[in-house]
């Protein structure tokens, strides 16, 4: 069987949950079968930045429906596939970027297969959600930390110090919020940034976090994702049309339409240790519907 030639088109960035394709490649993985298609409205998962989880859904081949276990975001050079632990940046010459949809291993696709695949309708909203109040928190939270900076720091979308792409460790999205983790190690020192008393005043920062995320609620900013492409490999944007201007932040994930899809979204603040460096860790919630 001959390997991918071209990128998988992703038609998940605008929302779509079905997507009719064309089977290119299967191949054994684990105790499965990889089933690489065309084209996917299955958001995979990238190992290389683990945030949102892959989407849950089905494929559909004559007549039959096989459960989609998982989906990985793959890569291969022409001679050799490399799902999940790719060696390579996306875009780099010579690599094919594809989505992997693993399935059972006596599932019944073949090369050629003309399939349909539909993600969980109601899973990828809850993400999306999540995905959405992640990135909304994380500037709020930029915004309540930019009197703690002696220095110039690298801004974010909004001009505030990016505490968050500075110090950032994982960043993992669930259902309808996230959990954040940020090291305040000593090159974050160094940059400018005084952590001292912050484990006194979790409670005020998550106040002021939680006053900005109500305004920018209320104002029902609109969100979109913007591409450059239509494949795997291909830029992609997060955008919300905040009061204070425009935020873009780059994005392979899923996204609610509007701030206001995600109801009251709440953060809360730890403050805690790892091997010897302070880990402050934010979990945001949002409860769509609620006031």
């Amino acid at each position: 069987m001959a390997l991918p030639a071209i990128d998988t088109v992703v038609t998940f960035p605008v929302g779509e949950l079905i997507a009719s394709a064309t089977v290119v490649h299967v191949a054994p993985f684990g105790e499965g079968l990889a089933v690489i298609a065309d084209r996917t409205s299955i958001h995979p998962v990238d190992r290389a930045w683990p945030d949102q989880p892959a989407d849950p859904g089905v494929l559909r081949v004559d007549g039959r429906e096989v459960a989609i276990r998982d989906a990985l975001v793959a890569a291969t050079d022409g001679t050799e596939l490399h799902i999940g632990d790719i060696p390579v940046r996306p875009g780099t010459d010579g690599w094919t970027f594809v989505v992997a949809h693993v399935v059972d291993g006596d599932a019944e696709v073949a090369e050629g297969d003309e399939i349909e695949l539909e993600a969980d309708g109601e899973a990828r909203r809850a993400l999306s959600i999540g995905h959405t109040a992640c990135h909304a928190a994380a500037l709020a939270l930029n915004r309540a930390l930019a009197g703690r900076w002696s220095k110039a720091a690298r801004e974010d979308a909004l001009g505030s110090p990016d505490f968050d792409g500075i110090a950032i460790a994982t960043s993992r999205i669930h259902a309808m919020g996230s959990v954040d983790r940020y090291r305040l190690n000593k090159s974050l020192r160094r940059a400018g940034f005084d952590a001292t008393g912050l484990g006194d005043e979790l409670d005020a920062l998550a106040a002021s976090v939680d006053a900005t995320l109500a305004e920018w609620v209320a104002a029902d900013a609109r969100v979109r994702v913007e591409r450059v492409g239509e494949h795997l490999s291909d830029r992609r944007t997060w955008v919300c049309e905040l009061p204070e201007g425009s935020a873009r932040i780059p994005c392979g994930g899923t996204h609610a339409g509007s701030l206001g899809e995600l109801g009251a979204v709440h953060v809360a603040f730890e403050l805690g240790d790892d091997a010897g460096t302070p880990v402050l860790t934010m979990t945001t919630t949002a409860q769509p519907g609620a006031a």
